[in-house]
């Protein structure tokens, strides 16, 4: 039976020694000129200056990252090598939607704990500003067709095929192939199916920035986060938190995607967001030994899918933290800190009601409903609708935030979780290793 990390000897389990993260930026802002694969080299430097480690003694580099540049296809690799990591250190690119940075992690710490790493980084890239924007099939069709054209005349007829409705660019629609939904069209779908209220929605919109705006001003999330002198300017903190904002505000927009009955519009939804960040992973026996912080130790993960993707596309961390849970025969009581990503509200909030429904349990043979996660131990310092969301950086930063509460809190158990496009979701169950020690 499977029990995460729990069978296997205590010097070889995962720990995590640092975390960093860039400030996550409004796409179009400062990193619009930065490629992505520059943007994710700044924390992989960071993270290795915060732990006093050498680049040359990492063992493996993996990062997450859902836009891909066709140029960049490994973008993993170009990072390390513009972050000066010597270039006999194997990297790969993990992508899994917004679940990518979670994937990427849980890989190697399953390295780490087999014994076939020591030391390694894993976490996220992703450049909204710089997306891969195409032209129509019939331009690609014809391009290749040209570069292997053998004469004048055939190019000529590869060149007649062409419209100029043709050299339209077409931009990446969003849509999840196999539903046809966009992300929020799929939220719909969830609020229709839990009876999730705009009014609710709203107020935990608010909830997420005001918390967010108070941990910046007391500058809580200062040590995680790397100031980066951009193309755009220099900048230090996420900039798409509104702690000015309140429910009366919100209640004013407009529905986005469904705007006859639907509830999510552009005040209670995440939006485009540019960052990266990463992770130093090690075995606790390697941190022993040389010395370093281990912070936390990742006991579990779970990777899951939903069943019906049309009306609960977004619910994976109602099914991925009822199961982890259940491994370890704990309870929400003995989980004092809890970072779930925030898509729009209304999915956090439908996943609470998942949270809490027997039934819903029932359909994933869960037994009883853990119940919804007590709000004091959840976001208490913002999520992903305030601090913003680059897909495969997500993880990174509720990781490192969910390590900094259990340090600050002293609680011994954390757990993280994400929903992503195509039904996927994980969870991660972290231990404070102050509380074990």
């Amino acid at each position: 039976m499977n029990h995460g990390y729990a069978d296997i000897p205590e010097s070889r389990l995962p720990v995590i020694a640092a975390a960093v993260r860039t400030p996550f930026l409004n796409s179009g802002g400062a990193y619009a000129d930065l490629p992505n694969h520059e943007l994710g080299a700044i924390p992989l430097r960071a993270v290795l200056a915060r732990a006093g480690i050498e680049a040359r003694e990492v063992e493996s580099v993996a990062l997450g990252c859902v836009v891909q540049d066709v140029e960049t296809t490994n973008v993993t690799r170009e990072a390390m090598l513009a972050a000066g990591y010597p270039s006999t250190i194997p990297a790969g690119t993990v992508s899994m939607a917004g679940v990518s940075p979670e994937a990427c992690i849980a890989g190697l710490c399953d390295q780490i704990a087999l014994g076939r790493l020591d030391i390694a980084v894993g976490g996220g890239t992703e450049n909204f500003s710089d997306l891969p924007i195409r032209l129509s099939r019939n331009v690609r069709k014809r391009a290749v067709k040209l570069a292997l054209a053998r004469s004048g005349m055939e190019r000529l007829r590869i060149l007649a095929g062409l419209r100029p409705s043709d050299m339209v660019p077409v931009l990446p629609s969003g849509r999840d192939l196999t539903t046809g939904q966009t992300m929020g069209e799929a939220c719909e779908a969830m609020v229709r199916r839990f009876g999730i209220r705009r009014a609710d929605a709203d107020a935990y919109a608010v909830r997420s920035h005001r918390r967010a705006a108070e941990a910046w001003d007391r500058d809580w999330f200062g040590d995680d986060v790397v100031p980066v002198d951009a193309p755009g300017g220099r900048v230090e903190q996420d900039d798409a938190v509104r702690g000015d904002t309140d429910e009366a505000k919100l209640a004013r927009l407009k529905p986005v995607f469904d705007k006859d009955d639907g509830i999510i519009t552009a005040g209670n939804a995440s939006g485009l967001t540019d960052g990266a960040a990463a992770l130093l992973l090690t075995s606790a026996g390697t941190a022993r030994e040389r010395g370093l912080r281990a912070r936390a130790v990742v006991r579990d993960y779970e990777m899951t899918g939903v069943t019906d993707m049309r009306t609960e596309m977004l619910m994976g961390p109602a099914i991925a933290i009822p199961r982890v849970l259940a491994r370890h025969g704990l309870s929400h009581d003995d989980i004092g800190v809890y970072e779930i990503h925030e898509a729009f509200a209304a999915q956090i909030l439908a996943n609470q009601a998942g949270l809490a429904s027997d039934d819903y349990a029932a359909g994933y043979g869960l037994g009883r409903a853990p119940g919804g996660i007590p709000l004091d131990k959840l976001n208490v310092h913002g999520g992903s609708l305030a601090l913003g969301n680059p897909f495969a950086a997500t993880g990174g930063r509720l990781l490192a935030t969910a390590v900094r509460r259990l340090e600050e809190t002293g609680e011994r158990y954390g757990m993280i979780a994400t929903c992503a496009g195509g039904g996927l979701g994980a969870a991660m169950l972290l231990e404070n290793r102050a509380a074990t020690t």
